[in-house]
């Protein structure tokens, strides 16, 4: 990663009074510990008393929501997924849009990154959870997932077999959290998930650079589908053909007769690029991936010296945003 300076030269004012600010979670407005500062929850509610609106735009899943879900205001609604789903925080991350990746398309997928990259392994996000390969790294647990290969995850018959030991304590844990991959299924009777469509395909590649991985990815598949990543590991997350988190945003905005350039956007890795450069003013945080810096003309200090709160207090101490880019 490369640090941009945390107090950056002061960029032109526009003209344009910000309406809403749409910010990435993890690597910005998170710390590194997944918390909220209370200077940026005070920051958040600042915003939303002086009447602008806040988004939450992120590739988390509706049920990792739990962590801002009391500080989003008004509306209630955060993207997720990379924009694969619109939730409604004030009803328990409600699911009140989702574009799917087609099973027929993640299948396709599967099989050209097999091919191009032997050894990708692969979990399978639905609506109602995550179910991965036995090869899949250990990630967060999730208590509905099932290990069984992408192609059986995705077959249309597609049943679950739960873990029954899935709810307990877990002993062993990942560096992000309790691990996987002491869990197998044993069940071989579950609940099936035919109306929980996909909302995205994992792929992680065990010994890849995490760009180089992006770029065969999208060389080899990119026609089927959407690729991008956020983690500092080789782990992609694909979403179906045009989703992404400033499609989704955009609609929202037009929705509420909200204009680009009345948007104040935050983000740290690539999953952000597209958001950033939509919106009218991009901060990048100074933990940024090169090429989000490279994609703003903002810059604000780290995830972890509230780099979002920092701006947020600027924009309402001085009425608009800074760092606007043109377009």
């Amino acid at each position: 990663m490369t640090d941009a300076p945390a107090t950056p030269p002061r960029a032109p004012e526009t003209a344009v009074a910000p309406r809403l600010i749409a910010t990435d979670l993890d690597g910005t407005l998170l710390h590194d510990d997944k918390t909220v500062s209370d200077r940026t929850i005070a920051a958040l509610a600042a915003a939303e008393q002086a009447g602008i609106e806040v988004f939450f735009v992120t590739g988390r899943p509706a049920r990792w929501m739990g962590v801002v879900s009391d500080h989003v205001h008004g509306h209630g609604l955060a993207i997720c997924a990379n924009g694969a789903a619109v939730v409604d925080l004030h009803r328990g991350g409600r699911f009140v849009e989702v574009s799917p990746l087609e099973r027929t398309v993640a299948l396709a997928v599967v099989d050209a990154l097999r091919s191009a990259a032997p050894g990708t392994s692969f979990a399978v996000e639905r609506t109602g959870g995550i179910h991965y390969e036995p090869q899949y790294p250990p990630l967060l647990l999730d208590p509905a997932a099932a290990v069984a290969p992408a192609e059986k995850l995705l077959a249309d018959d597609f049943v679950s077999t739960l873990c029954p030991e899935a709810n307990e304590p877990d002993a062993t844990r990942g560096p992000d959290g309790p691990s996987d991959a002491a869990h197998s299924p044993t069940d071989p009777a579950g609940p099936a998930f035919p109306d929980q469509p996909v909302i995205k395909l994992l792929a992680h590649h065990p010994d890849l650079d995490p760009d180089a991985f992006l770029q065969l990815a999208r060389t080899a598949a990119g026609d089927l589908a959407s690729f991008t990543r956020s983690s500092p590991t080789a782990l992609l997350e694909i979403s179906g053909p045009g989703v992404s988190k400033a499609g989704t945003l955009a609609r929202c905005c037009a929705e509420r007769g909200i204009s680009p350039d009345e948007v104040v956007a935050f983000g740290d890795m690539p999953n952000d690029i597209e958001m950033l450069s939509w919106a009218g003013t991009s901060y990048a945080m100074a933990n940024a991936h090169p090429d989000v810096l490279a994609a703003t003309t903002g810059r604000t200090a780290s995830n972890n010296d509230d780099g979002v709160a920092a701006v947020i207090e600027r924009i309402l101490h001085a009425g608009g945003p800074r760092g606007a880019r043109s377009h």
